[in-house]
């Protein structure tokens, strides 16, 4: 499902997706373990350029500052 949600999108357009992505399956129930986190990240990154997954990169972590001020 992440997959096809974010097929296309780079940069700032993945913060969105990724943040609702993560709500969506907390209000599921669903949680991450850190291991399972990093394997979809990786798997979001296959066959895009070097510049794309940076800015993945980024995205994760302003999604993450994001995540802990809604948490606090």
């Amino acid at each position: 499902m992440a997959a096809s949600k974010t097929s296309g999108k780079a940069g700032k357009e993945l913060a969105p997706v990724m943040l609702a992505l993560i709500t969506s399956a907390n209000k599921q129930g669903i949680q991450f373990s850190p291991d399972e986190v990093a394997l979809i990240l990786e798997i979001l990154k296959q066959g895009k350029s070097k510049e794309e997954q940076e800015q993945i990169d980024r995205t994760v972590q302003m999604t993450s500052s994001i995540l802990k001020r809604h948490r606090q």
